[in-house]
C-alpha cells in the first residue's frame, strides 16, 4: 500500500463563544485538513490547526511544509513499512510539529484501515470510552462562575479553568467565585498557560490549598523554558503540577522526568508531531511512574478523533481534554468519535472512522 497523493484543505469554523487563555483569544477554529490517498484506494485524514503562540505554526507554514517539503518525500513510500515512513516524516524537516502531526494522523488512519480495525484497537484497545472535561475561558470572576455552572448543568463533572491572564490574586478570586457557584462535587483543574512566575505560583497555590478550594491539578504555571521554575513549584506545593508547553518531544519529557520537575505530563499531538512520538513520550512517563493527560488545541472532530484513539489505547493516559469540537458552531466532520455529553465513544469503523468531510464553501479558508 503505497502513498499515491497528499492534498491539503484549509478550513475555518466559528466558535460559539470566544476561547480566552493567558496566551490568546480564539473566535474561529482554523485548520489545515490533510488527505492521503494510496494506490489501493484507501484514504487517510489528518488535521493541523495553527497555534502561533504555542507551536509557532501558521496556516501558511503548515501548508508549505506538507505540500513542498515533507509530503513530496513521503510520496511512493509503502505503508507496510510504517517505521520507515515515520522516520522519514520526522527527519526530513526540523520543527513544524503541527504539519507532521496531520500527516502522522493520516498515516495511522490508513494503518488502522489496512489492519481492518479501529485505530484505538490497532494501538492497544485499552479503553472503550473516555470522559472529557470542559474548559472555562478566562474572563471576570462573575462570568466565569456563570459559565462554570452552565457547563455543570450540561453534565460535565470536570472543569478546566483558564487563569494566568493578569494579577494572580484575581485568579484566586475567580476560583473562589466558581467554587461558590458550583460547590465541591465538580473537579477543578487550573491551566495558567505559562502566566505565573514560580515564586508567586507557590504562594497562590498555597493560599488555594489553605482555603480548601480543592484543585485537582495545575497545568503549566510557568514559562515553557523555565524547567527549574516548574520544578520549584512542583517541589513546594501539594497540588499536582502538570507540564504542558514544556514538553514537545521525548527529549523534553525526559528532562522533566529526570528532574522530577512535574507530577504529570499533558501530551498533545500538535506538540509531539503526532501519535508516533506521543507514544514514546507516554512510554517514558510510564517508566517514571508519571501519568499523562491527552489534550488538544482548538481543533475539529477530525484531529480530536486521532487524539482520542491514541489516548484510549494507553493505560497510562488517565485524563482527557477533548472539548474543542463542542465549542464549534457546526460540526464539519461526519464520522469519527461520538460525543454523548461528556462521554466519548468510538465507532466500529476501521481507522479513525471518518466518513466524510463537509467541503462547504462557508468553511473553506481562502
Amino acid at each position: 500500500m503505497n502513498i499515491l497523493s497528499i492534498e491539503t484543505v484549509p478550513v475555518a469554523v466559528p466558535l460559539t463563544k470566544p476561547f480566552k487563555t493567558a496566551l490568546r483569544t480564539v473566535t474561529v477554529a482554523e485548520s489545515v485538513f490533510v488527505k492521503i490517498t494510496t494506490d489501493s484506494g484507501l484514504v487517510g485524514w489528518g488535521e493541523a490547526p495553527p497555534t502561533h503562540v504555542i507551536t509557532g505554526d501558521s496556516l501558511g507554514s503548515i501548508q508549505f511544509a506538507i505540500e513542498h517539503v515533507i509530503g513530496p518525500q513521503l510520496i511512493g513510500l509503502d505503508l507496510r513499512h510504517s517505521e520507515r515512513v515515520f522516520q522519514k516524516l520526522h527527519r526530513c524537516m526540523v520543527g513544524n510539529s503541527s504539519a507532521k502531526a496531520a500527516l502522522d494522523m493520516a498515516v495511522y488512519d490508513l494503518l488502522g484501515q489496512q489492519a481492518g480495525m479501529p485505530l484505538v484497537t490497532f494501538l492497544g484497545g485499552y479503553r472503550d470510552t473516555l470522559e472529557t472535561d470542559f474548559t472555562v475561558s478566562v474572563n471576570d470572576a462573575e462570568e466565569m462562575a456563570e459559565d462554570a455552572m452552565r457547563y455543570v448543568k450540561s453534565g460535565f463533572n470536570v472543569l478546566k479553568v483558564k487563569v494566568g491572564i493578569d494579577d494572580i490574586e484575581k485568579d484566586i478570586d475567580r476560583i473562589r467565585a466558581i467554587r461558590a457557584e458550583i460547590g465541591f462535587e465538580t473537579k477543578l483543574r487550573l491551566d495558567a498557560n505559562q502566566g505565573w512566575e514560580a515564586k508567586e505560583a507557590v504562594r497562590a497555590i498555597g493560599q488555594m490549598e489553605d482555603a480548601g478550594l480543592q484543585i485537582e491539578l495545575i497545568e503549566q504555571p510557568v514559562k515553557a523554558h523555565d524547567i527549574e521554575g516548574l520544578k520549584h513549584v512542583t517541589t513546594h506545593t501539594y497540588t499536582p503540577i502538570m507540564a504542558d508547553e514544556s514538553v514537545f518531544s521525548p527529549e523534553d519529557a525526559l528532562q522533566v522526568l529526570q528532574l522530577r520537575a512535574a507530577d504529570l505530563i499533558n501530551i498533545k499531538l500538535m506538540k509531539a508531531g503526532g501519535i508516533y512520538k506521543a507514544l514514546k513520550i507516554n512510554a517514558l512517563a510510564e517508566s517514571y511512574g508519571i501519568e499523562c493527560m491527552t489534550g488538544s488545541m482548538i481543533e475539529t472532530k477530525l484531529g480530536i478523533s486521532a487524539a482520542a484513539h491514541f489516548a484510549a489505547s494507553q493505560p497510562n493516559i488517565t485524563r482527557y481534554d477533548f472539548d474543542a469540537p463542542l465549542m464549534l458552531a457546526e460540526d464539519i466532520v461526519e464520522g469519527g468519535v461520538i460525543y454523548e455529553g461528556r462521554i466519548i465513544r468510538f465507532s466500529i469503523t476501521n481507522g479513525l472512522g471518518i466518513d466524510k468531510v463537509r467541503m462547504d464553501e462557508r468553511f473553506m479558508r481562502k
